[in-house]
């Protein structure tokens, strides 16, 4: 209850929608100030409380201050336009999901689904039926922030809690949101806190907003306009943002070439490989491009073989070779004395050491042949 100094400062409240209607006391009767246009229930149920409360003869005087549009004189059309509201939001969120539109795609598909529902609501209620007479393109605003606070709402629980999500977005939007809206009568005429946790929604958040910009030149919009344009701030960063022109990250393209699902509550991880069985269990892992032990022991004995000195001295020498005479001796193991390279020392004391096989390759190499 509040209490005004006059009836002008009774009006400007109403106006403004800080109350719902007013009882004027004078010395002709009361004069009941209501606002149809803000509650038709509230309105009518104010009017036969002051009439039934006074006396007999005295005539009770009723002055609408804010009325409803004469093509929703009950307010019938606007509460019934919150559950479409409702179902078209879910419907995009749904579609988003299902679709399995992610980051700067999903954001561009919610925000052009509700402007065109929000285009095509005002345009049959504002200019066809005649049921909201404020500002068109407000009007059209309106009805497109909460179509998109709704759809990003279903959108955002889908990414955290995958398809679940959607049914417990139409919980909340559909269910609850539109019976705790208060759209159809009052949030305050619900019982507590039923009415305060509609207007937490975003269906009556809208609902209110709507009225506010429709009927009372934007007056009390701060509150609704807050959790409508909140709502789809906050839940569209819980959707999964991936690369701009494909809509997708590099681990979930990486994903989906391994087979995994795409979608990040469903991702599965690839099976791992199966360890080896049998001798091969024990040895260890062999880095790509690593030499095995045995090709690498072989390269070693090659390299130390080539190495070898090949002595052209008299006598037998631990290589072999060819004597002043001319005679060939070998090995001690049986080896001939003759050079691996097919050459013969040349009988005196010098001696000629054969080319390493790194050499040779080189050699190769810039000849173009092997020797």
């Amino acid at each position: 209850m509040h209490r005004f100094d006059d009836e002008v400062a009774a009006r400007e409240a109403i106006e403004e929608r800080t109350v719902y209607g007013a009882v004027v006391a004078g010395p002709e009767g009361p004069h009941v100030l209501t606002a149809s246009a803000a509650s038709p229930v509230v309105a009518q149920l104010l009017r036969e409380a002051v009439t039934a409360a006074a006396p007999e003869g005295i005539q009770v005087r009723v002055t609408d201050v804010v009325a409803a549009p004469p093509g929703d004189p009950r307010g019938s059309a606007l509460g019934a336009s919150v559950l479409p509201l409702a179902l078209a939001g879910m419907g995009a969120g749904a579609a988003v999901t299902l679709l399995g539109l992610r980051g700067t795609r999903a954001a561009l598909t919610l925000t052009a689904s509700a402007a065109l529902v929000g285009l095509a609501a005002t345009a049959m209620a504002h200019s066809w039926l005649g049921v909201i007479t404020g500002d068109w393109w407000t009007e059209a605003g309106v009805l497109a922030l909460t179509v998109l606070a709704i759809g990003s709402a279903a959108a955002g629980l889908a990414a955290l809690l995958g398809p679940r999500g959607i049914g417990l977005g139409a919980l909340l939007m559909i269910l609850l949101g539109n019976s705790f809206s208060g759209v159809t009568s009052a949030p305050q005429l619900l019982p507590e806190p039923v009415g305060t946790i509609g207007q937490w929604l975003p269906p009556g958040a809208g609902g209110s907003l709507l009225r506010s910009v429709a009927f009372f030149d934007g007056n009390a919009a701060g509150g609704p306009a807050l959790t409508t344009s909140g709502s789809p701030a906050s839940c569209l960063r819980r959707l999964p943002w991936g690369d701009t022109w494909t809509g997708t990250t590099r681990d979930t393209r990486r994903s989906n070439r391994i087979g995994a699902c795409p979608h990040p509550s469903r991702r599965r991880t690839p099976h791992p490989r199966p360890a080896p069985l049998g001798p091969q269990a024990d040895r260890p892992a062999r880095r790509r491009g690593a030499v095995p032990a045995r090709h690498r022991d072989r390269r070693h004995r090659r390299a130390a073989g080539d190495r070898a000195d090949v002595h052209g001295e008299g006598g037998a020498g631990p290589h072999g070779h060819r004597n002043g005479d001319g005679d060939r001796e070998g090995h001690g193991d049986g080896q001939s004395g003759a050079r691996a390279d097919g050459h013969e020392d040349q009988g005196g004391t010098g001696h000629r050491d054969r080319p390493s096989a790194g050499a040779r390759r080189r050699r190769t190499h810039r000849t173009g042949r092997r020797r």
